[in-house]
């Protein structure tokens, strides 16, 4: 099984793999996935945040009816990511700049993804903005142990007051049986300069080493997949120095982590955002290597992708060629996200 090669079709959620002539192996497949929901709040102003600054509420006329174009237009993309392999949505959905439970259960809600009955996991964080993180899962296929925020602690460099930003979620649960673990991140922007903000993305990856090195010390050989928005590339330290994220299998050893998105990124150019016409992989999915051994047993990693259809990118003006964003210029659109989603597929052997 070491050597499968060639192809992989797929019926609903059981995939074919081709080994040889003589022999044909049936294999359950299915997506895992992360996708940025750009400003995805509700149209009521909470006055314990700063929501009023979203691009929802700075909207005067037709707010309700555009909140509604957002919320399906988010539910399209995620009934799409993976389906053309698996036949399905995601089973396990990583989101971030989701203002509250409420807006994730709305998109849960939509026609294009209610009867996948996705459970949600959702804390307040305290973000001065109010975006959190989430996840979204297929109650058929995941079912969670546990759940807990991390806060991230983090200071101005020249006030030294706490900067407030996004918790990172971690939530344990069983997919049809096997015991993972998913971290969602939205770690600290850019905002004054990539060097000056460095520091808060290095400190945002030691608490996600923090997390994952709990979790093995527990178990080395724990199934933890780390998700989200770094705003920081593969190649910058608090991927490659921090985690140590590596990008080839072989050379990762145990309680390491795999990134198959750094090739992506460095060899091949590609890209799940832009900005002055440079391509930016913030979004990325790694795991650790438990996934990578070639047993499928039990659930293991296949590919990776980038998810950017032709429907998400930008065909005119100066953004040609972007991701089509929900909101610019002080308007709505009718786009979907300034990023696009990127996700894995895990495969395992069925009868």
């Amino acid at each position: 099984m070491k050597n499968f090669k060639s192809w992989l079709s797929v019926v609903l959620i059981t995939a074919v793999l081709t080994v040889n002539a003589q022999e044909e192996k049936k294999y359950k497949i299915h997506t895992v996935a992360f996708y940025n929901l750009e400003n995805l709040f509700d149209t009521e102003n909470d006055t314990e945040k700063n929501d009023e600054a979203s691009p929802m509420m700075e909207i005067k006329a037709d707010r309700e009816e555009i909140y509604k174009k957002k919320v399906h237009n988010m539910a399209r993309v995620i009934s799409d990511i993976g389906s053309s392999k698996t036949g399905n949505a995601p089973a396990i959905l990583g989101v971030c700049e989701v203002e509250n439970i409420k807006v994730m259960q709305d998109v849960a809600n939509d026609p294009l993804l209610l009867a996948k009955d996705y459970g949600i996991v959702h804390f307040d964080s305290p973000d001065r903005r109010g975006i959190d993180v989430g996840l979204m899962y297929q109650k058929g296929l995941f079912q969670p142990i546990s759940k807990s925020s991390h806060t991230l602690k983090i200071y101005d460099d020249t006030t030294r007051e706490r900067i407030y930003t996004r918790d990172q979620l971690l939530v344990s649960g069983q997919l049809e049986g096997e015991l993972i673990h998913i971290i969602v991140n939205h770690w600290p922007s850019r905002r004054g300069g990539e060097a000056r903000s460095r520091p808060k993305r290095v400190a945002a990856a030691k608490l996600n080493k923090h997390i994952m090195d709990s979790l093995q010390s527990i178990n080395p050989y724990a199934k933890i997949i780390t998700m989200g928005d770094l705003n920081d590339d593969p190649t910058n330290a608090s991927v490659k120095d921090v985690l140590k994220a590596k990008s080839k299998q072989k050379n990762v050893k145990i309680k390491g982590i795999y990134n198959p998105f750094i090739n992506m990124f460095k060899k091949q150019g590609l890209g799940t955002g832009a900005y002055r016409d440079s391509w930016s992989l913030f979004d990325q999915i790694m795991i650790t290597k438990p996934f990578l051994e070639k047993e499928y047993t039990n659930w293991t990693y296949y590919k990776a992708g980038i998810f950017n259809e032709n429907y998400l990118v930008n065909k005119k003006g100066r953004w040609k060629g972007y991701p089509l964003r929900s909101f610019a210029d002080g308007g709505f659109t009718n786009g979907f996200s300034d990023h696009f989603p990127v996700y894995i597929y895990l495969i395992k052997e069925t009868e």
